[in-house]
């Protein structure tokens, strides 16, 4: 299965919360998925240390390359068609954030992990 994580099950992952539920858990973890963390979660995670609102490693760049690696994880980049699908998103989540990832996850139809329960509302597959 191709997977695409949302910012916070990338974080819950890397932490090792106990806040991810057992199925998210038993798909990361399959060897036979493929992970996906977006560019966009990148952005997101360094948005959120620069304003204090998450406590990240000063070299926020090789923490986040180094746990890439060390999970298995490849890194997604933000593509013009990624962009341009956010136009025909309905308007049910106002987060930009989210909102591109859904354009990734449809884009890419890859299969996105979150706990966030409106995201199921774009019609991409989700599971949590």
């Amino acid at each position: 299965m191709k997977l695409l994580l949302d910012t916070h099950v990338f974080l819950w992952w890397i932490e090792r919360n106990t806040h991810l539920s057992t199925r998210a858990v038993a798909l990361i973890a399959d060897p036979v998925s493929e992970v996906f963390v977006s560019i966009v979660t990148v952005w997101e995670i360094a948005i959120k240390a620069g304003l204090g609102q998450l406590e990240m490693p000063v070299d926020l760049g090789a923490f986040l390359r180094r746990e890439l690696a060390a999970n298995g994880f490849e890194s997604l980049p933000i593509k013009f068609e990624h962009a341009v699908a956010a136009r025909d998103l309905p308007r049910h989540h106002r987060d930009p954030f989210d909102r591109l990832l859904i354009c990734q996850s449809r884009v890419e139809t890859l299969t996105l992990v979150t706990a966030d329960p409106a995201m199921a509302g774009y019609g991409v597959n989700v599971v949590w």
